[in-house]
């Protein structure tokens, strides 16, 4: 039971100092471009066409669950024609082909960037 207490106030303190240090460290390196005199404008790309980032969470979610959906149907395949262990047969089959979904939409996504 004292565990939870101790894990979960580390956890957070761990996420805000990664924050903080990366948030003032760049806010020092800032004030050291103004301090010189020097143009700080390395810190803002130029304008790129991006895709949308609703487009990629989209298509992505999207291929992810047509693996799944199609994992469930060869497992159950797999389980009535060829008779193996449903306990292997379906999280085996959801997690490959959910992998597998996973990585077209990593390339898929790449392909979205490269014509945007």
């Amino acid at each position: 039971m004292g565990s939870e207490v101790i894990v979960l106030p580390i956890i957070f303190g761990t996420i805000f100092g990664i924050f903080y240090l990366y948030i003032s460290a760049r806010n020092r390196e800032r004030l050291a471009l103004i301090d010189k005199g020097a143009d700080a404008s390395i810190f803002y790309s130029k304008k790129k066409h991006v895709t949308p980032i609703w487009k990629v969470i989209v298509l992505n979610l999207a291929l992810l669950l047509a693996g799944i959906g199609i994992g469930i149907f060869i497992a159950n395949l797999l389980v009535m024609n060829m008779g193996v262990d449903d306990e292997v047969a379906y999280p085996g089959t959801i997690f490959l082909l959910a992998g597998l979904g996973l990585f077209a939409g990593f390339f898929a996504t790449k392909k979205l960037n490269e014509d945007a």
